[in-house]
């Protein structure tokens, strides 16, 4: 899984402060976090617990 600030529809809103993505990373902003299948489903693990936000990312659509 590849997350990059920069695609995501969230980016600048509310939304990207209580993002799991900054939330674990405390990233600069356009930095990009990689995870692993086994770290997804850990962090998705945490988010159902209520321990973590959910992750919020969209990807923007490309433009035509």
């Amino acid at each position: 899984m590849r997350i990059s600030c920069d695609d995501c529809v969230g980016q600048g809103t509310d939304a990207c402060t209580d993002c799991v993505v900054t939330f674990i990373c405390n990233r600069e902003p356009g930095d990009a976090l990689i995870i692993d299948a086994d770290e997804e489903r850990a962090v998705r693990a945490l988010a159902r617990a209520g321990l973590v936000p959910e992750l919020r990312h969209q990807t923007r659509a490309l433009p035509n």
